[in-house]
């Protein structure tokens, strides 16, 4: 508990002196509309990303896989681990306590403070996004950021903390537990990353919206031709509207070509999911990791009542 508070205030530390240094550094390098997507923004874009590259690297690629890692591994997997590596959970049981409130006691309490700690991250996360977001782009269309702010991290983190308490009511020995906690968020955490575009019916768009859709901080899923009776195909005709020598592979070569073939009936549009689903998806993988959640706490009651008898 003491680490991870520590943990914490050092994290918060790092997000508000990067925050109040980059906001210092928009006050001297004045440019309407930066941060942002504008392409007068690229000097002023870069520059922060090239000054706050550690901040970005700690917040965006290690926290949201870490962080869990972290609470599963060195709250949860010792709880029960250590108690049965050292045998005194035999003590415990020969008091007047029942296993159950021995158990729920124990769980329920630091899984309080779990959530508390992942709520806490949530809120530093998006304070600091304030500043940032024109930068490192919105949290949606982010899989590092989406796992850090809103319920997300709390569901996170409390999903962490009770698959190191299973785990280590099973394995009972806490480096084990340990280890194995490790590795099943390090597997679980990417399958819930690539999962968001199952949580709802994707939206389509033609492709004259493409960048509109971008900037709004939608996440792309892929994109879809049709044909002339508005069927769904895999390519148009090669033979259709070839393009010019030395534009074959060029951005505007490609545009040239989505014309011409838009003008013959064949049309190119975008499967996106727009940035107004961040809630929805938010506590659509915070009910599929509750759920979890539970199914694992399950486990560890029902284990150690067995061992117990």
């Amino acid at each position: 508990m003491l680490a991870t508070t520590g943990l914490l205030v050092v994290l918060g530390a790092l997000l508000l002196a990067s925050a109040l240094d980059a906001t210092r550094y928009l006050a001297e390098h004045v440019v309407a509309g930066c941060p942002g997507p504008a392409e007068q923004c690229r000097a002023v874009n870069a520059a922060l990303t090239q000054r706050y590259g550690l901040v970005y690297q700690a917040v965006l690629g290690i926290l949201p896989l870490l962080g869990p890692a972290l609470v599963g591994a060195f709250w949860g997997a010792p709880l029960i681990g250590r108690e049965f590596e050292r045998g005194t959970n035999k003590l415990a049981w020969t008091q007047s306590v029942s296993v159950r409130r021995w158990l729920g006691v124990k769980v329920g309490l630091l899984a309080v403070l779990v959530v508390a700690a992942g709520l806490a991250l949530s809120a530093m996360v998006g304070a600091w996004l304030s500043v940032f977001d024109d930068v490192v782009g919105p949290a949606f269309s982010n899989a590092g950021l989406f796992n850090l702010v809103g319920v997300a991290a709390a569901a996170w983190w409390l999903f962490a903390f009770t698959l190191g308490v299973a785990v280590s009511t099973i394995v009972r020995r806490t480096l084990a537990a340990m280890a194995v906690t490790f590795a099943v968020i390090a597997l679980v955490f990417p399958v819930m990353v690539f999962a968001r575009d199952a949580y709802a019916e994707p939206l389509r768009a033609s492709y004259t919206e493409y960048q509109a859709i971008l900037d709004q901080g939608a996440i792309l899923t892929g994109n879809v031709w049709t044909d002339t009776s508005g069927r769904e195909i895999a390519d148009p005709p090669s033979a259709l509207c070839p393009p010019a020598p030395g534009e074959a592979d060029t951005e505007a070569g490609q545009r040239k070509r989505d014309s011409c073939l838009a003008g013959q009936g064949y049309l190119a549009t975008v499967e996106y999911h727009p940035a107004s689903r961040f809630w929805r998806f938010q506590w659509t993988q915070a009910a599929i990791l509750a759920v979890s959640t539970a199914l694992l706490g399950a486990v560890a009651f029902s284990w150690t009542l067995r061992r117990r008898q």
